[in-house]
């Protein structure tokens, strides 16, 4: 089992303070570092000081690291065109090394859309324009060089690219998809996905899902043992009661709630829990760190529970 960071910059968050995390994830040896792509606070915290772009913060944070991976859970389909975003995501994989990861999704959070003059269309155009953002994106990256691309999309039609840049990862950076949708959901990550992501759901919500994928893969003939599977979790930690209640008041949750829903607890605790999700096949957790300030938290997870995984 690997364990990742994953942040929520849109609760409060400058780049330095991402950047603090990230560095902090790196020597602590997490396998990754992501974040999410929201424009707009969730919920009563101020938001202060404002969104940071995904991408522009993944691009200053690949120059300020060396070997951790770095990525979105998710990428809004909503937010960009998938030939920039192509361009985007190649160019920081190149400034990366090679250490970039694509976390898409179809957009949620309308309230965003509207703060920002964002279009937000129905969800099943959305779905529409996911599914062809994503055969445009991997169109173009997998396009060989010297070579053109072109797709006849309602949405995102493509005539004569050249399908530059190139990533450096090859034949393209992996790709995330995710979310409990029960039809095109699987469909789309049999399709196009290297790693489906459940975020925060329980293990025995878990089953469903992946069966559904795992069908999906194969009325498709892939082989559903080629996708890795991952979960999304919040994470509070501590030696003691007390300390994992502290924590736990730090981001306005209580312990029992979050035992229930996420990993809280002991160390020993949370190495029980994740091994009922490596049970379902789960071979990555993305810790949801909300409390940025709180580097020791990293630390903890890292000395106690890591060599234990």
């Amino acid at each position: 089992m690997e364990l990742r960071i994953f942040t929520e910059p849109q609760q409060g968050a400058s780049y330095d303070q991402l950047l603090a995390v990230a560095r902090a994830a790196e020597d602590a040896g997490y396998g990754a570092f992501f974040r999410s792509d929201h424009y707009l606070k969730m919920g009563a915290v101020s938001g202060d000081p404002g969104p940071t772009d995904a991408w522009t913060t993944l691009a200053g944070i690949a120059r300020e690291t060396s070997r951790i991976r770095l990525g979105t859970l998710m990428t809004a389909a909503t937010f960009r065109l998938p030939g920039p975003l192509a361009i985007t995501v190649a160019q920081v994989d190149q400034m990366s090394g090679g250490r970039v990861e694509l976390g898409i999704g179809t957009g949620w959070y309308a309230e965003e859309h509207t703060a920002y003059g964002i279009p937000f269309p129905p969800v099943g155009e959305r779905f529409d324009r996911l599914e062809e953002q994503l055969a445009v994106i991997t169109g173009l990256w997998e396009t060989p060089v010297g070579k053109t691309f072109d797709f006849a999309g309602t949405y995102y039609p493509v005539a004569d690219s050249p399908a530059l840049p190139k990533p450096v990862q090859q034949p393209r950076p992996p790709i995330l998809l995710g979310g409990m949708g029960p039809k095109r959901t699987p469909r789309l990550a049999a399709r196009y996905a290297d790693e489906f992501n459940l975020p925060f759901l329980s293990v025995e919500a878990t089953v469903a899902q992946v069966g559904r994928v795992r069908q999906a893969c194969a009325e498709i003939g892939r082989d559903p043992g080629t996708m890795r599977w991952s979960h999304a979790l919040v994470f509070c930690c501590g030696r003691t009661d007390a300390e994992v209640a502290r924590r736990a008041a730090a981001i306005g949750r209580e312990p029992a709630e979050l035992r229930e829903n996420g990993l809280a607890g002991t160390p020993a605790e949370l190495v029980d829990k994740i091994g009922r999700y490596a049970e379902t096949g789960s071979e990555r957790i993305y810790l949801q760190l909300l409390d940025l300030a709180d580097l020791d938290h990293l630390e903890l997870v890292a000395a106690e529970v890591l060599p234990q995984l």
